[in-house]
């Protein structure tokens, strides 16, 4: 028997993208019930609106939504077949938008365009800047973020390109967030705390506690939920050459555990609204306990019973999250921090 490996596909490497480039990803994905329930389980994921669906009635949605960070991680994992394949790390996020509810039945898809590019001096690997737009089964544009990723170069003798890097907001402007659902009978004791948007103060900082240790089925279950398919996550024998040893945890997984901690402080802050940008500074591995802390960084007024706070979230591993470290005299990210993540999120006024 022949056996002809060019059916299969190894990814494009950092020469293979150009500005311009436009990719359609397989496959879509229908998120069900189930999904949410399985997001929860793998998160703790306690917020009301994305557990109740008597309450998200009572705020304005059609019917149970769901998390708008798992809508984001299910478009996500569309894209590493094609972007992330042959990545070294995946660097950062900016421009994150939610733009409209995804409900259980719906069905997403993912397009990114290549908006720049800039090969490292070391000239084995470079950085490719995106934009992924994810849409539903109607095609209305249910989310868009902008990410940059660091590729291996397949062939080290394939010229660099002109470097080309976007211009990115540092922040969105909730003036932009176009919020039209009413918080007018949200309910505080239901949604587990009376801290409301005045409650809150801009440079304030909130130990969320909890911690939450990984295992190594449970983060390899929740990028299966996604099908991300990067190698780093799931080959251990692949691994075992590589710089750490061994498989990392997903970057998504770390986010979406963080924030589900963060409802001890936080649990009024419920509908996230858009990423401002995003680092995963340090690798999270299985048996690691991630803990997380906020600060809030800005605030604003979307109407008569609905506020927007400016968050910053950061995870930490296997410390006391009470220090509020995150950078150490260097200006370097302090030790065992893994994520700086800024977000807007709407809480009742």
């Amino acid at each position: 028997m022949i056996s002809d490996m060019t059916k299969s596909f190894s990814g494009y490497y950092f020469e293979n993208f150009y500005v311009g480039m436009q990719l359609r990803h397989a496959t879509p994905l229908t998120l069900s019930t189930g999904d949410v329930s399985l997001y929860r389980a793998l998160t703790g994921n306690r917020f009301a609106p994305y557990s109740a669906e008597t309450f998200a009635a009572g705020i304005g949605f059609d019917r149970l939504p769901v998390d708008p960070l798992l809508a984001f991680h299910a478009v996500f994992g569309k894209t590493v077949p094609d972007i992330s394949l042959n990545a070294v790390a995946n660097l950062g996020y900016a421009d994150g938008r939610f733009l409209l509810p995804v409900y259980p039945g719906d069905t997403l898809n993912a397009v990114s365009n290549v908006i720049g590019v800039k090969q490292n001096s070391n000239g084995k690997t470079g950085v490719i800047y995106v934009r992924t737009q994810g849409f539903n089964q109607h095609g209305d544009e249910v989310l868009s973020y902008v990410r940059w990723v660091m590729v291996n170069k397949g062939n080290l003798d394939a010229p660099a390109p002109d470097t080309v890097i976007p211009d990115l907001p540092k922040a969105i402007d909730p003036a932009t967030f176009n919020f039209t659902r009413s918080y007018a009978k949200w309910d505080d004791t239901l949604a587990g705390s009376t801290h409301r948007y005045e409650d809150y103060a801009i440079g304030e900082k909130i130990n969320h506690v909890d911690g939450m240790a990984v295992e190594e089925a449970e983060h390899q279950i929740a990028t299966r939920l996604y099908q991300n398919t990067a190698k780093v996550h799931f080959d251990a024998h692949g691994q075992k050459d590589s710089r750490f040893g061994k498989r990392l945890i997903y970057g998504g997984v770390v986010i979406s555990i963080a924030r589900a901690l963060s409802f001890n402080g936080l649990a009024n802050v419920a509908e996230t609204l858009a990423i401002n940008g995003g680092t995963h500074t340090a690798p999270l591995f299985a048996g690691d306990t991630v803990y997380a802390w906020s600060e809030v960084l800005d605030k604003a007024e979307l109407s008569d019973t609905v506020g927007a706070l400016r968050l910053r979230l950061v995870a930490v591993k296997d410390q006391n999250p009470g220090d509020f470290a995150l950078r150490g005299p260097d200006g370097k990210y302090a030790p065992g921090v893994c994520l700086d993540f800024d977000y807007w999120a709407a809480i009742p006024r």
